[in-house]
């Protein structure tokens, strides 16, 4: 491992340590997984390897997601066949590696990356790193997975969703309700600044290439700002939380992913309509909620009733700010008559906040401001994946009675365009 990443890791170090559970605390058998990623931007490619050593409990099989126009040179310790999108690694008895390149650039339709590999810094996505596999391991078996760097000669900075173990030279993996441990979430290294701070007991750190334009400070305030009301709305936050940001060729928009996000760097904090793109990718963040077939709306209208809603709460909007985004919003979603659909556009999205707005304040005026959304959602949050049905069930069972504003024809069914 070149220096470059020890240096890094030293520095990073005092953000915070996390120690690995000893085989005392948990009953359950238990197997290792390291990942180690090296970035060659001379090749645009990652050299990922994943070594498993089994201890009571361990990995017989995995089968990965890797198609050839993405991952490349794979090979290994034990069986590895390829089953045309799919690699099929078989372990030795004894633990062993996988090892191959994945190709880092990504351009996004319509223009802009959402993952970049240049000779100063690299943004990607662990998901993509480690791709989604079907495990097969001993009965109830848990992972304890650590993620490490090596870093190109010259890269100074590393950060992850994840904290640093006890050594500074690895982040500890937690993939949350998962056995498997895989490093999901924005990754970002290279000649990179960053800013940290403590706020509401969450690591939140900012990052973004130097020279560019990254307006860490600020985002850091406005994180002070908006996340004590979100822990206020939503319950706990995250322990660690990683906005990643960068100028173009970057994709102009916003992007959530578990603990961590990123953000182009042009985007404003508070835009002319009174929304918040960083507010509303955080509310993804913290939330984690994904919609059920046709109920997208759901997850994105919610996201954009937040990114205002607690805007105001914070004091960073005025009510009459907030009411002029509800009012554009009005207007904005008017033509649209139905909100199924797999994928919300704008105007869905701007129609669902009305709804959610309307919403609130039945819940309120039948509790007599005992209960809100914010009791909805947290419900919601429990249930992960969510549908027009959970939203009917968990209302009803908070006020004691269907709710009037979810009987609309807005909600029948018949899929819209994303683009509605």
């Amino acid at each position: 491992m070149h220096s470059s990443f020890v240096r890094c890791a030293v520095f990073l170090l005092w953000l915070g340590c996390a120690s690995f559970p000893s085989a005392a605390d948990s009953k359950r058998p238990r197997y290792d997984v390291d990942y180690t990623v090296a970035f060659v931007p001379a090749d645009g490619v990652a050299a990922v390897t994943i070594e498993t050593k089994p201890h009571d409990g361990r990995v017989s099989r995995l089968r990965l997601r890797m198609p050839r126009s993405r991952y490349s040179a794979v090979e290994g310790d034990g069986r590895v066949v390829r089953d045309g999108k799919y690699i099929v690694w078989e372990p030795p008895r004894d633990g062993g590696a996988l090892r191959y390149r994945y190709r880092v650039d990504h351009e996004r339709r319509g223009g802009g990356y959402d993952a970049r590999l240049t000779e100063d810094w690299v943004i990607v996505r662990g998901d993509d790193l480690v791709p989604s596999a079907a495990i097969r391991a001993t009965r109830d078996a848990d992972s304890r997975a650590r993620l490490a760097f090596d870093l190109p000669e010259g890269w100074t900075n590393v950060d992850t969703p994840f904290v640093l173990a006890r050594n500074g030279k690895e982040f500890v993996v937690v993939d949350s309700g998962r056995r498997f441990d895989r490093p999901k979430g924005w990754i970002i290294a290279g000649k990179v600044g960053t800013r940290r701070e403590w706020i509401e007991d969450t690591e939140v750190s900012v990052a973004g290439p130097k020279g560019g334009d990254v307006r860490r400070n600020d985002t850091l305030a406005f994180a002070n700002l908006t996340l004590p009301e979100m822990k206020r709305a939503f319950g706990e936050l995250p322990s660690k939380l990683l906005i990643v940001s960068a100028p173009d060729p970057m994709w102009r928009g916003g992007l959530s992913g578990p603990r961590s996000l990123y953000i182009h760097a042009d985007r404003p904090l508070i835009s002319e309509n009174g929304t918040s793109s960083l507010v509303h990718e955080l509310v993804h963040v913290v939330t984690r909620l994904r919609g059920a077939d046709d109920d997208d709306w759901i997850v994105e209208g919610l996201a954009e009733y937040y990114s205002v809603e607690l805007m105001r709460r914070s004091g960073l909007l005025s009510k009459s700010r907030h009411e002029k985004a509800l009012d554009w919003m009005r207007d904005y979603g008017k033509p649209v008559h139905r909100l199924s659909t797999n994928r919300a556009g704008g105007r869905v999205t701007a129609r669902a906040v009305l709804l959610f707005d309307a919403l609130d304040t039945e819940i309120r005026k039948r509790t007599e401001d005992e209960a809100s959304l914010d009791d909805v959602t947290r419900e919601l949050m429990d249930e992960r994946k969510v549908s027009r049905r959970d939203l009917r069930e968990i209302v009803e069972e908070l006020t004691g009675a269907p709710s009037e504003v979810l009987d609309s024809p807005l909600l029948d069914a018949g899929l819209v365009s994303s683009s509605d």
